[in-house]
This record gives C-alpha cells, sequence and structure tokens, in this order.
C-alpha cells in the first residue's frame, strides 16, 4: 500500500495585502448611531455592503424613476395589507410615486373586510376544523356581485371593486387601496387563480365572471409594464402569482414591439423564494437594468423604504 504523506508548503507564492483587491473596505463599514439624529443620517450610516449597498441602491432609481416621469409598478399579496401599510401604500399613491398597483384575490378579500368593518384575517386553525374557515358573508356577496356587475359593464375586476367600495357608505372605506386606487385614477388590477380564494365556494360566485374581468386587468396590467423601460417594479410579498403574471405580461409587452429592456425590479420578502428571484430579479434584466432582493418583515421593510424615497424626494436634484 502505498504511503502518502503531507503536502510541503515549501515554494508556495504570496503577494502582499497591500496590492490585493478586496471586496470589504473600511470605508464602506456602518457609523454608530448619535442620540437624537434624523432619519437621513440614520440611512448614510448603513454600511455600504450587501443589502445596506443594495437598499440605497434601489432608493435612489425608485427617486431617479419618479423625478423622470417614468413607471413605477407596485405588485403585491395580501400579507402586506394584514400587516397594516394600506395607509403607506395609499400615501404614495396620492404623492404620485406608486402609478399602477397589482394583488392578488386574497388581497381584494382583506382590503374589503377592512373598508367594510375596521379588521380582517380570521383565524383559520380555529375555524377550519368546523367548516367555519371563509364563511364570512357580507364580503363574500359584495365582492362576488361586483365581479358581476364588472363583467356586464365590460371593465376589470380591481376597477369594479373599487369603484364600489368607494360608493359605499361604510365607516373604514378611506383605508381602502382599491377605492382610493380608483379616485386617484390609479389602475390597480387583480390576479385571480380560480380556487384560492374563500369568496370562491359561496353561492353568489360567478366564475365566468371573475374570468372575464380578471382577464382584462392582466390586459391592463401588460399595458403598465410596457411603459416600464427606465421604471421601477416591486414586487411586495406574493412568492407565486404575481411574479408569474408579470414574467406573462413582461413576454407579452415585447412580443408586440414595446421596448421594455432597461428597468429596476425589486422584491421584497421574509423569506428567499425561487419563482421571485427567477421571474422578478433575474430574468427580466437580463438584457438590461439592475434586479434586486431585500429580506426582512414587510410590517418594517417596507415603511423604511418608503420613508426613505420621500426623504429622497425631499432633497434638491
Amino acid at each position: 500500500m502505498r504511503e502518502w504523506k503531507p503536502i510541503s508548503l515549501e515554494g508556495v507564492q504570496s503577494y502582499s495585502l497591500k496590492k490585493r483587491a478586496s471586496k470589504v473596505k473600511r470605508e464602506d463599514f456602518a457609523q454608530p448611531w448619535k442620540p437624537g439624529g434624523d432619519f437621513r443620517q440614520w440611512l448614510s450610516s448603513l454600511p455600504g455592503i450587501l443589502a445596506g449597498s443594495d437598499f440605497r441602491a434601489v432608493v435612489a432609481r425608485i427617486v431617479r424613476a419618479h423625478r423622470s416621469g417614468k413607471t413605477i409598478i407596485l405588485a403585491m399579496g395580501a400579507h402586506p395589507i394584514k400587516v397594516g401599510l394600506n395607509p403607506l401604500i395609499i400615501d404614495l399613491m396620492e404623492r404620485g410615486i406608486i402609478q399602477g398597483l397589482a394583488m392578488n384575490g386574497a388581497g381584494i378579500i382583506h382590503d374589503t373586510e377592512l373598508a367594510m368593518a375596521g379588521h380582517t384575517s380570521e383565524d383559520v386553525a380555529a375555524h377550519l376544523g368546523e367548516g367555519k374557515f371563509g364563511m364570512a358573508g357580507e364580503p363574500a356577496k359584495f365582492l362576488n356581485e361586483a365581479m358581476v356587475e364588472g363583467a356586464s359593464r365590460g371593465i376589470g375586476l380591481g376597477r369594479a371593486v373599487g369603484e364600489r367600495i368607494a360608493r359605499a357608505k361604510w365607516p373604514f372605506k378611506s383605508q381602502s387601496l382599491m377605492a382610493r386606487a380608483f379616485e386617484l385614477g390609479i389602475p390597480l388590477t387583480v390576479h385571480v387563480a380560480i380556487g384560492t380564494d374563500t369568496i370562491h365556494f359561496h353561492p353568489d360566485v360567478d366564475g365566468s365572471a371573475i374570468g372575464k374581468t380578471s382577464h382584462l386587468d392582466f390586459r391592463l396590467f401588460a399595458s403598465l409594464v410596457s411603459k416600464l423601460e427606465g421604471g421601477v417594479f416591486i414586487n411586495l410579498g406574493s412568492a407565486v402569482i404575481l411574479p408569474e403574471v408579470f414574467l406573462k405580461a413582461l413576454s407579452l409587452a415585447r412580443n408586440l414591439g414595446y421596448r421594455v429592456k432597461k428597468f429596476t425590479t425589486l422584491n421584497m420578502d421574509f423569506i428567499r423564494h425561487y419563482r421571485p428571484m427567477t421571474n422578478v430579479v433575474q430574468r427580466p434584466t437580463i438584457e438590461g437594468g439592475k434586479g434586486y432582493f431585500l429580506i426582512g418583515h414587510h410590517e418594517i421593510m417596507f415603511p423604511l423604504l418608503a420613508a426613505a424615497v420621500i426623504e429622497g424626494l425631499e432633497k434638491k436634484s
């Protein structure tokens, strides 16, 4: 049997650390916080490394896009609504920063419940055993009737629901993303997967109305995406539906001859999912632009982003 000996270290060639290129530099380090500082000081104190650098880069790109009159779209799951972000999103719409909003089918349920009753998000585990999960009657009846009305009028799902909430005499409708988007004339599109939402098993449901209004919203969303050159697309907390819809809308826009090559994409979620990483961050920006992924809880990260963008817009260009 051959006897193996440790390799000899004689003859190893080294070089000077001073001449080596390094990815981490002292000037990029975080700065200690000084009591009494303001938000801009906090932002500038972040390390210029990894997510600290990406966060400031994303803010700069959103500010630049808005100042240049470019399209900024927010796509979202229902979770941002459930963690109390409606007032922040409405503020960004009112400031003209968000020019298009897209959500999944669950989003319209939570948004409607908030406008109707001032609360949302039931305890699924407590109600599922008795078959009571998702059985709240008022929001299901309202939403299904809105979709039927929207289909008969030839309007999209988002507008059909938003217009109806805006007309309703509800005490909390000022908190509704759909109603405010309708009032501001901002396109809000809803992208439904049949069977994923509780309102799909109520007596008033009409599958053809869901399909007609949601497909019209897909076409409207594709129109927004077709104007995304130089703009920003943000996916907030949708792990499957909106990343898939975005990729198809982008392909459709390019197929029709629209130039959508150089733009910024941002995915925000509290874990790293495969589909948003590929369909939002990577694939759409292969031919130009830049994709970013910021990980963290929505209720912390999105308020930070919104505040940083607003502060950035206050600075002189």
